[in-house]
């Protein structure tokens, strides 16, 4: 019985080990730059061109489908790169918004004039992680990996405009074609994952381990390995949990990211109390605790 469970779900494992490695990373930038729904916005394009290939005759595994969800993704980077403004007379979050509601809405007429629209809807909001295979698993590593290059690469701009585009804006960068080159490069990884994991899961491992990274603050290194370790932590509970309860992978994973995530917000909390109780109340002036 636990051999026959390895066998099924060791490779839908290896690829979420895959997802939280860049995801969590693409997070940590989108927090920094505070458009949280930047990454279920472009999951949600990803989706939009999928279910227009689909309309086609395109199954979602056919190379054919990718290609509509990356042009649709790439579209959704160049209006996010062109609404990007030094002063946020727009807040950039409410452009995202409107992105996101029209790809949704956009999504569902297509599906409806698709025979078995439902139940593509349903796939592209909760994937098929059972259906993964080795071979998918190794070609996403590479293409991520080559994604994960590029950014070293450009780690100095990206990470400037992320924290600060204030400064990145005075100190003469093209914030703009940065912008486009980041969404691009999130497109590119956002319309491979939703093909696999699904909308939801897409947006749970951009945001929930990046957030965790957070709660604990530290340099950006240290919210990366926090965030890693977090994504793969409850990469292991969602799959045991999925496989003990016979449920459906992919909306597990995302439930047991939000519990988790409870917990280790409350477990933070307590901790912090705990450190601030242990050492006591200030000394007086001219006293220092001994």
């Amino acid at each position: 019985m636990v051999f026959d469970l390895f066998a099924i779900l060791w490779a839908p494992f290896l690829m979420c080990l895959v997802l939280t490695g860049i995801h969590a990373y693409l997070g940590v930038h989108v927090l920094a730059r505070e458009v949280v729904f930047v990454d279920i916005a472009m999951a949600q394009i990803a989706a939009l061109g999928a279910t227009a290939a689909f309309l086609q005759g395109y199954e979602i595994e056919q190379w054919e489908s990718y290609a509509y969800s990356l042009a649709a993704t790439l579209l959704g980077a160049l209006v996010l790169s062109i609404t990007r403004s030094r002063r946020r007379n727009v807040s950039q979050e409410a452009v995202i918004g409107i992105v996101y509601a029209v790809s949704s809405a956009a999504a569902v007429l297509l599906a409806d004039r698709a025979p078995h629209g439902a139940e593509q809807v349903r796939t592209m909001l909760v994937g098929n992680l059972l259906a993964v295979r080795p071979f998918e698993v190794g070609k996403v590593f590479i293409l991520y990996s080559l994604v994960g290059l590029m950014h070293w690469f450009c780690r100095r701009p990206f990470l400037l405009i992320s924290t600060d585009p204030r400064a990145a804006f005075e100190a003469g960068w093209r914030v703009r074609l940065w912008d486009f080159f980041f969404y691009a490069s999130f497109g590119v990884v956002v319309a491979s994952s939703v093909r696999i994991a699904g909308v939801l899961l897409v947006f749970s491992y951009l945001i929930v381990p990046a957030l965790a990274g957070v709660m604990l603050g530290g340099t950006v290194a240290a919210r990366l390995l926090i965030g890693w370790a977090f994504g793969t932590v409850v990469s292991v509970i969602g799959m045991v949990a999925s496989a003990a309860l016979d449920l459906p992978t992919g909306a597990t994973v995302v439930c047991a990211f939000g519990v988790t995530l409870i917990a280790f917000w409350i477990a933070t909390r307590v901790s912090r109390r705990l450190a601030a109780l242990g050492a006591g109340p200030p000394a007086p002036a001219g006293h220092p605790r001994r």
